[in-house]
């Protein structure tokens, strides 16, 4: 009885899902709509059709959504600690899984004895390098990483991987400096938090439309990834994993990519 009713169960939340996503879906083809004839009809008679198509896709990726979804998160998601990183746009992106301690020169030391790279700041260059990179499958190991943001700023360190010298797969990490006197939920201490994600490719985030890096779906294994790469590399000086520091869940990030995790946290000491 108790498994049918979790059937039952499962095939409601996942029909919710679906209605969801079908009113996202309807919801953005109106809102297309309605900027196509506002702004663009009447500009694009003797265009090419992809041009209109293409110019309303940036207008509604980069403009119109982004301001709807920063009006809208700052009513209804809490402006404190949920264990959750925000995009500039204020949606939910990925979770906070991990903890260091130690001064910035240990943490640049360790990734970088480990074969790390620092990402590069986001500009006119390096988005020429990534568009390039990514067109023809070249190497960019410091390509820059998209924005997010905790305790209203963005990270102070990222540090990734190329995966077959390729950038559109990578292993990658935020990490924030904590505020002075800062503790975690429960009065742990931190030095470090950081968010460590595997991007597996490169395509288009149906919260945004924009096109970005999709995660896998398994945290913890980068989480785990991370940990065992600095202990090979011998910068772990001590290491503590609290089991169940959250609870255990499946959710979405920013990019409508699902994640999972056991909601254990590691609170890594490096060496000195």
């Amino acid at each position: 009885m108790f498994g049918k009713l979790g059937r039952v169960k499962g095939l409601t939340i996942n029909t919710i899902l679906i209605g969801q996503r079908v009113l996202y879906f309807i919801g953005l083809v109106i809102l297309g709509y309605l900027v196509y004839r506002s702004l663009i009809d009447d500009l694009v008679d003797d265009w090419n059709p992809i041009l209109p198509f293409l110019l309303l896709w940036l207008i509604t990726a980069y403009i119109t959504l982004p301001r709807i979804h920063r009006i809208l998160t700052k009513i209804y998601l809490p402006d404190y600690y949920i264990g959750r990183t925000r995009t500039a746009d204020g949606l939910l992106s990925d979770p906070i899984n991990l903890v260091l301690f130690g001064e910035q020169e240990q943490v640049l030391n360790a990734f970088r004895i480990s074969g790390w790279h620092q990402a590069d700041q986001k500009n006119l260059l390096s988005y020429a390098k990534i568009l390039y990179a990514g067109l023809l499958k070249r190497s960019y190991p410091t390509a820059p990483v998209s924005d997010s943001y905790l305790f209203g700023k963005k990270p102070d360190l990222v540090f990734q991987k190329e995966v077959d010298a390729n950038p559109r797969s990578r292993h990658h990490l935020r990490l924030w400096k904590t505020p002075d006197g800062w503790r975690m939920p429960g009065g742990h201490k931190a030095d470090w938090v950081g968010a460590a994600t595997y991007d597996r490719s490169v395509g288009i985030t149906w919260l945004t439309v924009q096109l970005n890096h999709k995660i896998a779906e398994n945290i913890d294994e980068e989480r785990d990834y991370i940990i065992q790469n600095l202990e090979d590399n011998g910068q772990v000086k001590d290491i503590e994993i609290i089991t169940h520091f959250t609870d255990a869940y499946h959710t979405i990030n920013s990019g409508g990519d699902r994640i999972s995790t056991d909601g254990s946290m590691p609170f890594i000491y490096l060496s000195k």
